[in-house]
């Protein structure tokens, strides 16, 4: 069985507005299901794709911070 994950999630959200994607987004982040982490991968992967280099930069201080704050040890 060939299946694409990628186009699959690309599929289920196509046609979405800006408030149908962002409850799909919230949706996950609630359930904190593993099984929603692929989704939310495909959207980050649409955002980083289609964004200049300062938005890169800004996401990556964003999430740099993030990850400092849930791991405080490092």
């Amino acid at each position: 069985m060939n299946l694409n994950l990628r186009q699959a999630i690309l599929s289920n959200v196509s046609g979405h507005n800006a408030d149908q994607l962002q409850a799909t987004i919230d949706d996950a982040l609630q359930k904190g299901e593993e099984k929603m982490l692929p989704g939310l991968g495909v959207f980050f992967e649409l955002l980083w794709k289609e964004s200049d280099q300062q938005e890169k930069q800004e996401m990556l201080q964003t999430l740099e911070e993030c990850v400092q704050k849930t791991n405080p040890q490092q």
